[in-house]
């Protein structure tokens, strides 16, 4: 795995970060299946709180892998179904990690390095990051990538975004939704918003993150009786009793450390 993604465990953090700085760490099947069982490790390691995702050299991610696309374009249809699973599935780990996933971005963004940023909780960019879905210039569609967008850029902006194929920066990818903080001290907003999550329960953290996932695609009735079974087992279970006798009692929860 350390030859395509590094990662390393820190006080609560583990920083997960694309290891191909030669492509701009283009995405590639070694890559992908790479990402995959850091998120899948990730969600069961207890000493593991929030993941950071960043990347090696020049950029964050350049999109598709020149060598790999080549071979695309000679696969039959069902080869390319499969490769097109391979990304899925990597950016659905991100985006089902129960613990909080936050993208470090600089460089180029690209292509499925958007869908990494989309797939991921929260986004910082350096003022001068560039992102950008360049598919349709290629005749291809960002068909991956698209479902992850959806839960969090601006439904009216997509079409802009997807159907010019432009290069943005990092300042129009907040206006979008896409990234949530645009500065030049990218490392300073994510120790921020990593203490933030520290504070926080971790199975609080996991559920609001399901329900953040789920609640949308349910009917009204449906969300409405999800809603308060979730808050009441929330209340009874053991993260709730002792949060509340916490702030009952005025001091820090056993989670949040002494």
């Amino acid at each position: 795995m350390a030859d395509v993604l590094r990662v390393q465990p820190r006080d609560g953090r583990l920083d997960v970060v694309l290891n191909r700085p030669q492509v701009h760490n283009a995405l590639n099947p070694d890559l992908l299946a790479a990402l995959v069982e850091a998120f899948r490790q990730a969600a069961v390691r207890e000493d593991v709180r929030y993941v950071v995702i960043s990347g090696e050299g020049a950029s964050f991610c350049a999109g598709a892998d020149l060598e790999w696309m080549r071979q695309a374009a000679a696969a039959s249809l069902e080869e390319n179904q499969q490769d097109a699973s391979r990304v899925f599935d990597a950016l659905e780990a991100v985006a089902h990690c129960p613990k909080p996933v936050v993208a470090r971005v600089h460089g180029a963004a690209l292509g499925g390095g958007v869908g990494l940023v989309a797939a991921c909780d929260l986004a910082v960019a350096t003022p001068a990051a560039t992102f950008g879905l360049t598919e349709v210039r290629l005749g291809l569609v960002p068909a991956m990538i698209l479902p992850f967008l959806l839960r969090k850029v601006h439904r009216s902006a997509l079409p802009w975004a997807i159907l010019t194929g432009s290069r943005f920066p990092a300042t129009r990818a907040l206006e979008l939704g896409l990234v949530h903080a645009v500065s030049d001290d990218p490392d300073g907003v994510v120790q921020e918003w990593g203490a933030a999550f520290l504070a926080a329960g971790p199975n609080a953290l996991a559920e609001a993150k399901r329900l953040l996932r789920t609640l949308p695609h349910l009917a009204w009735d449906q969300a409405r009786e999800e809603a308060v079974r979730a808050i009441a087992a929330a209340r009874v279970s053991p993260e709730g009793q002792e949060g509340m006798r916490a702030f009952l009692e005025r001091r820090r929860p056993a989670w949040s450390g002494p």
